[in-house]
């Protein structure tokens, strides 16, 4: 089966015998947010059709929104998009966009370890987080150090949910955010590239 086999997050819990939890887990961590992305924000949001498919949700909401943050990280990560993640024949896809270790051998190195998988859904969340949950699974294993946290992101390009697995411990973000409260939306994700900044140093360390 392929990622998008999973229609529902228990049946994904159930197969691959992950407990399930809801907490806060994300810290404060303000972002900077230049002047000109608000405005191109803006106008897009008033002018543009934004949200017609998932194809338009990932380039005029989602992408521009993980680009701004990333680039602060672009020495340590790649922010692939629609690269392919395959584990096994069973366990493959394309998730929309994937944080990885920038290779040592060039940007064009879909490297490991991966950190951050995201999935765009138009308002599906439920199916979302099934397809994203068996995808961080799959990054989990492909990484094979068992102590990286594999973060995961569902938007609909308005609305954005949170999530993390450690181990065989998956735990959801009880908060959601919006794109209507952008400095809190920068926070949250600049918290999650933060924290994948801080496991890739202490690997290097080791």
């Amino acid at each position: 089966m392929s990622l998008s086999h999973f229609k529902n997050i228990g049946s994904v819990l159930k197969e691959f015998q992950i407990t399930y939890a809801e907490a806060n887990f994300i810290e404060p961590c303000p972002f900077e947010i230049p002047d000109y992305f608000r405005e191109y924000l803006e106008f897009m949001m008033n002018e543009g059709v934004v949200d017609n498919s998932e194809y338009a949700i990932c380039e005029n909401l989602i992408y521009p929104v993980l680009k701004q943050v990333w680039k602060q990280y672009s020495r340590s990560f790649i922010l692939w998009s629609h690269q392919s993640l395959n584990y096994t024949e069973d366990l493959s896809g394309f998730p929309e966009y994937i944080l990885a270790k920038r290779s040592e051998l060039g940007k064009l190195i879909f490297d490991q370890p991966y950190f951050l998988l995201v999935e765009a859904k138009q308002d599906k969340f439920a199916e979302g987080w099934a397809q994203c949950l068996a995808e961080i699974i799959a990054a989990q294993r492909l990484n094979q150090i068992p102590h990286i946290i594999v973060f995961g992101i569902v938007s609909n390009g308005k609305n954005w949910e949170f999530g993390k697995l450690e181990g065989s411990n998956f735990t959801k973000n009880k908060e959601f955010y919006s794109i209507q409260s952008l400095d809190h939306l920068f926070s949250a994700i600049h918290y999650i590239f933060r924290q994948c900044e801080v496991q890739l140093n202490s690997l290097v360390l080791v």
